[in-house]
């Protein structure tokens, strides 16, 4: 069953009995009946108050009454917030309590406040508040409005934060002296809002208000605000019209009498560089441009000092790495362009406890096993084929589910929310400052979908790549591609034999044939070790997440030129891997003719004192990147026409 619908009218007698303007102090009782002579001498609505020396025992003062009221520690004081209409109120009822009628109350109101009190319909019950001027209905439930249920005397009426798609019920009878409208954080949209925005319906419009809706069509709005000879102050922020690069010259070349735009004045001077933009409306490109930049990272640690040293048989591990961020992806396919930045295998190393991060233990329980039996896997079939026998055939999964248990599962803040894409910088090697030297340009046509993501806002994530490195596996001698392999070798060398027997017949000298010797012994070792490079095999790469974070983009909206941050995801170095980095890099330093035991002897000492002060004074740097996120706006008529044409 529907609840019936709350109505204005509802609401303000509601908000009049929660006063209690007919409770004690308030009212008439046995607190203050001997101020007024009995009904028998006079009719009711005739009754004066006594003189004050006529309290009678029992009975309080007007002061004493007023002080309950007016005190703060009082528990008949007003809550915090209450309106100076209700302190009169409360006042009134103890000073005079016999005016409060309701005739007084339809002729006292010149302003109503009804906010935050879940209204959706404006009754015709508001018509007996006869010198209404002023109505504030914010914050409620509003979708339509039938406005010959609105006073005529209304100056002001403002409807922020309701549910209401259009203008058009406003426009069928609008109160004639209407100077104030306010109708931001609606859901108005689509072209046809511009019509209902002309002086055939409000001819005495002064300050108009439609941030933070839907409205696109930024020409039309001009064309239809032009017709408002009055107009003064224009609010339009939030919308997605405001963020095409040309928004605010446009508009304040084509309205020549504003004062006031987004809550900033309009200076002589914009007029002056804005001249003659609005003529070139044709030209006016719907599309939004956004720069990401991506500054400096610092405070990660290096875990390649955790890892042991490599043996001949590997692994060889390489660390590097990178910032993510969310953004938008446009209709025209901008993800596809620049690509989603996915990964296989999530696998933290063993000092995700030390670092404290909170990753769920099943995924990586999972993501273990997966990697450990594929790593066994893989050693068992180099032992099957060293011994000649043959490797077993994989087995056929019976399910999806099976597979879905065996693959590894993804850290989930390595995927993109949903309509986003995400973009990353250039891998880089581990250093104390990572410099990432990233810039972007979005273009954007889907307006309101890129309002919708600034008001949700972006996410930014250092990630650290981990890859594995395995020499390939020899073929088993036994095999016949290595017989055949092994035999063309020979017939090689044999025909190289023969070859060099020739050359060296036409040349003398034995120190000239040793050094023509020495030579291919050289390239040979180094096409040996170019060999070795290229075949290395590589794991799928062990991606793990240092620090992710959200980034406000809402202040984009509300007319900041860019948003610039430095995210701050705490402190993830330890003072033992900065001991191990430390150590690393001084080790790389040294000398081979510095290595005496007298010089070792010194050195150490050295260490131990640089090491305990080191220890005294460390203060690790927080994981922290740099990121700004600036919307490209014209700032004179040159600048926009270059980029008004799409």
């Amino acid at each position: 069953m529907e609840t019936p619908a709350l109505t204005v009218s509802a609401a303000v007698w509601e908000h009049l009995r929660k006063l209690c303007l007919h409770e004690f102090p308030c009212g008439t009782g046995s607190w203050n009946k001997s101020r007024f002579l009995p009904q028998t001498y006079r009719a009711w609505r005739e009754l004066i108050p006594r003189e004050e020396d006529a309290v009678g025992p029992g009975e309080e003062t007007v002061d004493a009454l007023l002080g309950l009221v007016c005190s703060p520690h009082s528990p008949w004081a007003l809550l915090e917030g209450s309106s100076a209409e209700d302190r009169f109120l409360r006042e009134l009822a103890i000073q005079n309590p016999l005016m409060l009628k309701d005739s007084f109350f339809y002729t006292y109101f010149r302003s109503l406040r009804v906010v935050d009190k879940q209204v959706s319909l404006v009754d015709k019950d508001l018509l007996k508040f006869v010198k209404l001027e002023e109505l504030v209905l914010s914050a409620n439930q509003i979708k339509e409005i039938d406005t010959t249920n609105l006073p005529p005397t209304l100056k002001v009426l403002e409807l922020y934060g309701n549910k209401m798609t259009s203008m058009e019920c406003l426009c069928s009878h609008p109160p004639p002296r209407l100077q104030h409208l306010g109708l931001g954080h609606n859901k108005l949209l689509g072209p046809l809002e511009s019509l209902y925005v002309t002086s055939d319906y409000w001819p005495n419009l002064i300050s108009l208000d439609l941030s933070f809706n839907d409205l696109t069509d930024l020409q039309g709005m001009v064309s239809g605000l032009r017709t408002l000879q009055r107009l003064r102050l224009l609010v339009l922020q939030g919308n997605p019209l405001a963020l095409v690069p040309c928004y605010r010259g446009f508009i304040i070349d084509g309205l020549s009498g504003l004062c006031v735009l987004d809550d900033i004045t309009v200076a002589p001077s914009e007029k002056h560089l804005f001249r003659g933009l609005s003529h070139s409306g044709d030209l006016l490109a719907h599309e939004a441009r956004l720069v990401v930049t991506v500054g400096h990272v610092r405070g990660v640690l290096d875990s390649s000092v955790l890892d042991p040293e490599p043996g001949p048989q590997g692994p060889f591990i390489t660390y590097s790495y990178y910032v993510t961020y969310e953004f938008v992806e446009d209709e025209e396919g901008e993800g596809d362009e620049y690509g989603r930045v996915l990964a296989e295998i999530v696998k933290p190393p063993p000092s995700t406890e030390q670092l404290g991060e909170d990753i769920p233990k099943e995924p990586i329980k999972e993501a273990e096993d997966s990697v450990g039996s594929g790593l066994a896997s893989q050693s068992q079939s180099r032992e099957l084929e060293e011994s000649g026998a043959s490797a077993p055939l994989p087995r056929p999964m019976d399910s999806a589910e099976e597979q879905a248990k065996l693959r590894p599962r993804l850290d989930p803040r390595l995927w993109p929310s949903p309509g986003t894409v995400l973009f990353s910088t250039v891998r880089k090697p581990w250093s104390d400052v990572i410099p990432c030297n990233y810039e972007m340009q979005h273009v954007l046509k889907d307006l309101v979908r890129l309002k919708a993501f600034l008001l949700s806002g972006t996410t930014v994530t250092i990630v650290e790549e981990k890859i594995l490195s395995w020499p390939a596996v020899p073929p088993s001698p036994n095999s016949p591609s290595a017989a055949k392999k092994g035999k063309g070798e020979k017939d090689k060398k044999g025909k190289e034999k023969d070859k060099e027997e020739k050359n060296k017949k036409g040349k003398d000298g034995k120190d000239k044939a040793g050094k023509g010797e020495k030579e291919p012994a050289k390239e040979q070792k180094g096409s040996k070790k170019k060999e070795l490079r290229k075949d290395l095999r590589q794991d799928p790469p062990v991606l793990r997440v240092l620090g992710s974070g959200p980034v406000d983009l809402e202040p984009l909206l509300s007319g900041e030129p860019f948003v610039s941050t430095v995210c701050n995801f705490g402190v993830v170095r330890t003072l033992e891997t900065d001991r191990l980095t430390l150590y690393r890099n001084s080790k790389k330093k040294k000398s081979e003719k510095a290595k005496n035991a007298a010089l070792k002897a010194r050195k150490s000492k050295t260490k131990l004192s640089a090491a305990s002060v080191y220890e005294s004074d460390y203060r690790p740097d927080p994981l922290t990147v740099e990121i700004q996120i600036q919307l490209i706006q014209g700032h004179s008529t040159e600048e926009a026409l270059r980029m008004l044409v799409p």
